[in-house]
């Protein structure tokens, strides 16, 4: 055995930065999207009572979508704290997806709906802009 110090960093096969606080609202927001579809789908009543605007749905349909949209943000957050690829592009495009969600859900929560917008926002932003660092498999004393 060597007692030599190796003067190279590690990098952790984990996300760090940007890509940490991007998965971590990803997953709470998902979490909020769940929540809001197994309202709209158990309790749909509950909004019969708002004013009518311009464009209207199911709420049955829609509460699905949500559903749906929040599990899947769930295992994109999850995938994207490893830094992968394919997760941080699923995860820009069901951010977007849930902005537009959100945003037909205005007329019946605003305050709600808004919240989970700017986490989108900060979401996109954050795995839109992240660099990943050098690979660890890449290092020359990796191969020893």
């Amino acid at each position: 055995m060597s007692a030599e110090m190796s003067t190279e960093t590690r990098v952790s096969p984990w996300a760090s930065g940007p890509i940490l606080l991007a998965s971590a609202i990803l997953v709470i927001t998902g979490i909020m999207q769940v929540f809001i579809g197994t309202t709209a789908l158990v309790h749909d009543r509950i909004f019969d009572g708002e004013p009518r605007y311009l464009y209207s749905f199911d709420l049955t349909v829609w509460g699905w979508a949500e559903l749906l949209t929040g599990v899947l943000c769930v295992a994109a957050g999850y995938a994207a704290l490893r830094g992968l690829t394919w997760a941080r592009m699923l995860g820009i495009g069901l951010a977007s997806l849930s902005m537009i969600f959100q945003f037909m859900f205005i007329p019946h929560y605003p305050l709600w709906s808004v919240l989970v917008i700017a986490l989108d926002i900060v979401v996109i932003y954050a795995l839109a802009t992240y660099h990943p660092g050098p690979d660890v498999t890449t290092s020359p004393r990796a191969a020893l």
